[in-house]
């Protein structure tokens, strides 16, 4: 097969992708359903429309371009990723994914292959959770993790609900119909730059996913007695930030008692009140993100989070409470999509190497509902989230090349 990938074309539509921002470049803000997004995903669509690809939304804003093959009749092969982007992050995360899933199918049309299985094109909406405080919202409602009744619960930070707010941006009827169908999809690839340094630090260009790892986030609130910084004597102190800060470490140790380089905690946000240098903390807020591709040992780490917790309110005497936001299980890929993708990136002569995600994608939750796989690019210094974020055309165009060639094998048959 006879593929050309246009890589300057990606990089060019990338480059305009990234104008549709709430800050000036080359940070890139594109928060859901804002005008920005809004304006990016209009440009989407014109693109795959100018592709002859047939174009639909659903209720929730998730965003299909499908081609389609000469059975429609068959299950699809699907691709794709996200398009928002936090506050003040790069131009590659998630776009890359799209933007190349897009070029892949226009490079299939260039050579004259025509797929057995309709090729999709999947464009989900809030991967980040910038607005409501859940990631992968689009997806999770796909696959039925999350409920249309959950969904509906979801406000944003102006105190505005998922339902007004996607009505405002052109998106109505009910939610209940997001749910795929079983069988809607019989795989899907997700291209996505790698976001870490491991396929730089090898000198490669590409890496085949086997696994993504899984978040368990908690929120704790850690109350004691608050009193003046100067006059309440050390002995007699409850402060609920000292026994936040204990707790942190107490994070720190558990994860690093697995042994497991797959382990992962953090402590990424702490809210402590009231605030005044001249105070002691009476009250206290963390939130714990612990990550691992075995639910399992991840689900051990949680448990020795919750003894620590009692151990230092005995200690302190406070009081805590632990509230779990969510507890999602890791994925395994698809052993046909990994041999696919295997298979592609050798007859491309891509050195590649196998690796697991340790940053939970869409793909994650499409796992529930079909067999999945991704493939990652080199990003240089593994940055991501970050005005500076960066692949090169060279690596993207390998990136789409290996996917192109994925896609045309699954959906031969």
């Amino acid at each position: 097969m006879n593929l050309q990938i246009d890589s300057q074309r990606i990089v060019e539509e990338l480059e305009k992708l990234s104008g549709y921002s709430d800050v000036p470049a080359p940070a890139v803000t594109r928060i859901v359903f804002s005008d920005a997004d809004l304006n990016a995903r209009a440009y989407f669509k014109g693109l795959c429309e100018e592709s002859g690809l047939t174009v639909r939304e659903d209720e929730v804003g998730n965003t299909f371009a499908r081609w389609t093959g000469s059975d429609p009749s068959l299950a699809a092969v699907g691709t794709g990723s996200h398009i928002d982007a936090i506050p003040h992050s790069g131009r590659y995360d998630g776009t890359v994914g799209v933007f190349g899933g897009l070029e892949a199918i226009r490079a299939l049309q260039r050579s004259g292959y025509r797929p057995k299985r309709s090729i999709e094109l999947l464009l989900f909406t809030s991967e980040e959770p910038t607005r409501f405080g859940i990631g992968c919202l689009g997806s999770r409602m796909l696959s039925g993790t999350l409920t249309a009744d959950a969904a509906q619960k979801l406000t944003d930070s102006d105190g505005k609900s998922l339902d007004e707010v996607r009505t405002e941006a052109g998106f109505d009827g009910p939610l209940e119909s997001v749910e795929l169908c079983a069988g809607y999809y019989d795989s899907f690839v997700e291209l996505h730059i790698e976001q870490g340094p491991l396929l730089e630090r090898n000198n490669l260009a590409l890496g085949v996913v086997t696994a993504i790892a899984a978040p368990s986030s908690l929120r704790v609130k850690i109350e004691g007695d608050g009193g003046h910084a100067g006059a309440m004597l050390m002995p007699g102190r409850r402060d609920a930030f000292l026994a936040a800060a204990e707790l942190a470490l107490a994070v720190e140790q558990a994860v690093k008692s697995t042994g497991a380089i797959d382990t992962v905690g953090t402590v990424g946000v702490c809210k402590v009140f009231p605030g005044a240098v001249n105070s002691i903390p009476s009250k206290c807020e963390i939130e714990i993100d612990v990550r691992d591709i075995e639910a399992a040992r991840r689900d051990g780490v949680l448990r020795a989070i919750h003894q620590a917790a009692r151990e230092i309110n005995a200690r302190r005497q406070t009081r805590t409470s632990i509230e779990t936001i969510n507890a999602d299980a890791p994925a395994v890929c698809s052993p046909k999509i990994i041999g696919a993708l295997v298979r592609s990136c050798d007859a491309l002569g891509f050195p590649h190497q196998l690796m697991v995600s340790r940053a939970y994608h869409d793909s994650l939750f499409i796992s529930r509902i079909a067999p999945v796989a991704m493939l990652f690019i080199r990003c240089r210094g593994g940055y991501s989230h970050r005005p500076d974020e960066y692949s090169s055309p060279e690596d993207i165009a390998a990136g789409t090349h290996a996917l192109a060639l994925t896609l045309a094998e699954l959906s031969a048959k």
